[in-house]
């Protein structure tokens, strides 16, 4: 089995974040570490997040001196990671607790590098978000993004550096055309192990953010 690092950029969860650790922390697989970076120049919440931290030597916390967005926040965290999977986690997204032992073992017996699983989009209603493909070329990417961020695992081998650009969305669609480009297809693992909160304030709904940094998707 594999050491797994957890990546986790924080900014202004507050009200998520615990339920978020937890989920990691209560996984069936605990061979992992977690990676927080704080990323919000106010530290009040930084009081909570080390209060829970505090008995768990397996979450590590690194502070941003200035706010610099998700993208950048998980490019430190994989500088500093140990482990030989990487997995990104949203500070307000929920993983089941079979999410790592269960996507970790179909890497294992089918020597993927990079496998994604379906997830709940949560937003008042529960809507079931799936791909109709068992594997997702750079080609397949170039007309849809079925690739949730939070469900993604990703053997450290097959990560560029500064795999994130300094996009406000969409960072995570660039990183996987990244990876793909160069022959590494996305494997979906079909079960629905992650709990994506949509909320109507996150840059993720932000139409107009997503129209800008669309265009500057394919010039990165």
């Amino acid at each position: 089995m594999a050491f797994v690092s957890v990546i986790i950029p924080y900014f202004k969860k507050k009200t998520f974040i615990e339920r978020t650790l937890l989920s990691v922390l209560n996984q069936t697989f605990q061979d992992f570490e977690i990676i927080l970076i704080y990323d919000d120049e106010n530290k009040e919440d930084l009081k909570l997040i080390k209060k829970i931290a505090s008995n768990n030597p397996k979450i590590k916390i690194i502070e941003n001196n200035k706010n610099l967005g998700a993208g950048l926040s998980r490019n430190k965290g994989i500088k500093n990671s140990s482990g030989s999977i990487i997995a990104f986690l949203d500070s307000d997204d929920y993983w089941v607790p079979e999410r790592l032992e269960k996507q970790i073992n179909f890497m294992n017996e089918n020597n993927y590098k990079f496998t994604f699983c379906n997830y709940k989009k949560k937003n008042g209603k529960e809507i079931n978000v799936f791909s109709k493909k068992n594997k997702i070329s750079f080609r397949d990417l170039l007309t849809d993004c079925e690739i949730g961020l939070s469900t993604v695992l990703l053997d450290k081998s097959s990560i560029f550096e500064n795999l994130f650009p300094p996009l406000k969305t969409k960072e995570d669609f660039t990183a996987w055309l990244k990876i793909t480009r160069e022959n590494i297809d996305a494997y979906n693992f079909p079960e629905y192990l992650v709990e994506w909160n949509y909320s109507k304030n996150s840059l993720s709904s932000n139409t107009l953010q997503k129209i800008y940094d669309g265009f500057k998707v394919y010039n990165i």
